[in-house]
């Protein structure tokens, strides 16, 4: 299964985050899923630690089934690292420690709402983009 990027469907900066990701995914393969959505709430469900998570979720599936779930800035640069090209450079965060990572993503995401403002409704995806957004 291709990877999903979970993202809040109410949040102006995530909306831009699914925008950049599709300008730049030159495999074509990457789907997209509001938190808020059907596939969001089952993948909670099924990673309940994902409760208390306020964060960009990306997951992977192996071909056996099982999930790899990648949140806050380890979820930021899986991004990079799918995308490819000039955005593997990003990849180079890896030799921050996690904690320092998570606390410069953290910032950007508590101020993701002041930054590109709040939606007051979804995300409009052009129909041949369609069938890459789940539910």
């Amino acid at each position: 299964m291709a990877p999903v990027l979970l993202y809040d469907g109410a949040c102006g900066f995530c909306a831009e985050s699914v925008q950049l990701v599709l300008r730049h995914d030159r495999r074509g393969v990457a789907r997209f899923a509001p938190v808020q959505g059907a596939f969001g709430t089952a993948l909670v469900a099924r990673h309940p630690e994902l409760q208390s998570v306020d964060s960009m979720v990306w997951v992977e599936s192996s071909a056996g089934g099982s999930e790899r779930v990648f949140v806050r800035s380890a979820a930021a640069l899986r991004v990079a690292r799918y995308l490819g090209g000039i955005w593997r450079v990003l990849v180079l965060g890896y030799v921050l420690p996690a904690a320092v990572r998570d606390r410069l993503y953290d910032f950007i995401a508590r101020h993701r709402h002041q930054i590109m403002g709040a939606r007051d409704t979804c995300l409009i995806v052009p129909p041949e983009l369609r069938s890459r957004f789940l539910p």
